[in-house]
């Protein structure tokens, strides 16, 4: 046990007193919690070491213990830098609502995903709020849907790297993963086949951008999503054309 564990138990020891009998039956749910099954996985990354693995998982037991809703979006933002924090590395968010990156990790600006839907398939992804659609020409005519692709593009700009957490197994026996979606994979949208749902009752009509590969094969949509939501989704994406960081498993009790 080293000098700053050894530190961190003592003062923790010596606070127990002065809890109260509901503090202590947090700390006594935390600590079930922490003795159940897990199973962590490193896969390939650069973002993750086995200590940041470590923590990040923890940090998602210590929220189902208390919550049988899927990490959130801002929990994701939240508790990536302080783990990254713990181990030295230079993490910073970025102010609150900034439109493209929602934080830095040592110089690289990184934008975050969540994706926890009833309907999640594990090969494939869903990012159902990509970005805000609300500037530019819009109404029913197909050509201004090149407008709206051409503001995907700019989006993109404002960071260099997209990694999507994603809830693949649910209550109690829980099963997340991380996984970047590459910026050249998503700009292979420069040559996908634009269509506008001219038949559908929103306003402004909603679009489609159907992309594939060299050999013809699908590797993902993007929705212009219509109507009041006015925002872009990316379906059907292959996950096999991504790359897994991680993976975390775990049980979490019943009282």
């Amino acid at each position: 046990m080293t000098n700053d564990k050894i530190q961190l138990v003592k003062h923790l020891v010596d606070a127990i007193p002065d809890l109260t009998l509901g503090q202590l039956h947090w700390i006594r749910r935390v600590v079930k919690v922490f003795s159940g099954y897990q199973k962590y996985t490193l896969t390939e990354s650069d973002i993750f070491d086995e200590t940041v693995l470590r923590n990040f998982g923890d940090a998602m037991r210590v929220h189902h213990s208390f919550s049988v809703e899927p990490f959130s979006k801002d929990k994701f933002e939240y508790v990536l830098v302080e783990v990254l924090k713990i181990t030295g590395r230079n993490a910073v968010l970025a102010p609150k609502g900034n439109p493209g990156h929602d934080l830095t990790v040592d110089g690289v600006k990184v934008s975050l995903k969540t994706q926890a839907d009833k309907g999640i398939k594990e090969d494939i992804l869903w990012v159902s709020k990509f970005m805000e659609l609300g500037k530019g020409q819009w109404s029913n005519k197909p050509v201004e849907l090149e407008g709206l692709r051409q503001q995907f593009f700019a989006h993109m700009k404002s960071y260099d790297r997209v990694l999507s957490l994603r809830a693949l197994q649910k209550s109690p026996r829980w099963k997340y993963e991380l996984v970047e979606i590459p910026k050249n994979l998503l700009n292979l949208a420069r040559t996908g086949v634009l269509e506008m749902k001219l038949d559908s009752k929103q306003n402004p009509k909603p679009g489609y951008c159907y992309v594939s590969d060299a050999q013809g094969n699908k590797v993902f949509d993007l929705y212009f999503d219509g109507g009041t939501e006015r925002k872009l989704q990316i379906k059907n994406l292959r996950k096999d054309m991504c790359r897994v960081h991680a993976t975390w498993e775990f049980l979490i009790p019943e009282e």
